[in-house]
């Protein structure tokens, strides 16, 4: 334990060589200040980021290039432009993050594809999630040419790595809010920390919109703005068409039997009902928990979806299926679904949930699977039928 503190002590030490500035609620110290005449509260907001579907996150621009970004009605960050000091009299719940943010450390792994689609990736120097972990081929490719490193997972973060490295901000999902103690090291030793709470938008395209929130992080809000507008176009008349009746249960089955499926109003059932479809269960929303999934016994999901029109196996925990006969060991019961016995049974690709962009094509699969009761594998993006 007195070696785990000494280190520790030792890199808060080396940080003050590669940090020029320190992060905590409130002004922090900076070397390159240039105006000190802002005042806090007489700047003005001069216009604020327009959102259509984000409700977990605003951006407001203020006078003198300031940007005020607030993450779930509490956190709040404000972004200070290069070269220019923090305005008097901050409120001290504000966090102060000193621009660019040239060398990320992205712990969290939805935003990487919202940062890949912007052309960002050139500054996210660390990430959270190892190479041979990453679906996304460009991030892949970034991390075994060298360009970015490995620099541990959200919980255990190689410190002397991102300081060494310059490390200028660490983007993390809520899960570092059950390390706070990590968070708080790491801004100790001067690395700004942004957490994101894009996997509490409800709606699919309101995740997507995050992408905007890390245009304005890197200077790319129009590139952000102009992806994310091409994606809504693409499904906005499948949107407008009439639902199709057709009933859907998405869902897999658990290590000891019983199946896990997502609550009512989830992402997920939300884009089953985009593309035209019923989740089945509509009416399951535990309001015990934050938690987006629930799990039933079998016997619960049987009697609840076995006329479902629709079966959609979600591979991202217990693993992709490579046939119907798969499908049909985890449970003799599938025998009796409607969806078996009509074929109409098919399983996710891992990539989808590490490609945040692609919801507006996980909505197009889904609508085509509502609508062609011959669709082949080769017309899907996300999606592939068991057989």
């Amino acid at each position: 334990m007195r070696l785990k503190r000494l280190r520790y002590k030792f890199l808060l030490m080396l940080s003050l060589l590669f940090v020029a500035s320190f992060l905590f609620c409130g002004c922090t110290k900076v070397d390159n200040t240039q105006n000190d005449n802002y005042k806090w509260g007489e700047m003005k907001v001069e216009e604020s980021l327009p959102l259509e579907y984000a409700t977990q996150f605003t951006v407001d621009y203020y006078e003198g290039g300031y940007t005020l970004i607030t993450i779930g009605d509490t956190d709040r960050y404000l972004i200070v432009p290069e070269n220019m000091s923090c305005p008097e009299g901050l409120d001290k719940d504000i966090y102060v993050m000193y621009k660019p943010f040239n060398k990320v450390y992205l712990a969290a792994t939805s935003a990487m594809d919202l940062i890949r689609a912007i052309g960002g990736l050139d500054n996210v120097a660390f990430s959270g999630t190892k190479a041979d972990d990453w679906y996304i081929d460009e991030a892949k490719d970034a991390m075994e040419n060298g360009f970015i490193k490995y620099a541990g997972k959200y919980s255990a973060p190689d410190f002397e790595l991102l300081i060494s490295g310059g490390c200028n901000l660490a983007v993390e999902s809520t899960m570092i809010l059950h390390n706070p103690e990590i968070r708080e090291q790491l801004l100790e030793v001067g690395i700004p920390v942004l957490v994101e709470r894009s996997s509490y938008e409800s709606h699919p395209l309101g995740r997507m919109e995050w992408i905007k929130l890390y245009g304005v992080l890197m200077d790319k809000t129009e590139e952000a703005e102009q992806y994310f507008d091409s994606q809504v176009d693409a499904v906005a008349d499948i949107m407008d068409r009439d639902d199709t009746g057709l009933t859907v249960a998405f869902f897999y089955v658990t290590a000891n039997g019983s199946v896990n499926i997502r609550k009512s109003g989830d992402y997920v059932s939300k884009m089953i009902e985009l593309a035209g479809g019923e989740y089945i269960f509509a009416d399951m929303n535990d309001d015990e928990n934050a938690l987006s999934t629930t799990t039933i016994q079998m016997e619960e999901f049987y009697a609840k979806a076995k006329d479902a029109d629709i079966l959609i196996y979600n591979s991202t925990i217990a693993g992709t299926l490579p046939d119907m006969e798969s499908l049909l060991k985890l449970s003799d019961l599938f025998n009796d679904f409607k969806a078996v016995q009509s074929g109409n049974v098919f399983c996710t690709e891992k990539n989808m949930f590490q490609e945040s962009t692609g919801f507006g094509d996980m909505i197009l699969d889904i609508n085509k699977i509502l609508t062609d009761s011959d669709v082949s594998d080769d017309e899907l993006t996300y999606l592939y039928r068991l057989k």
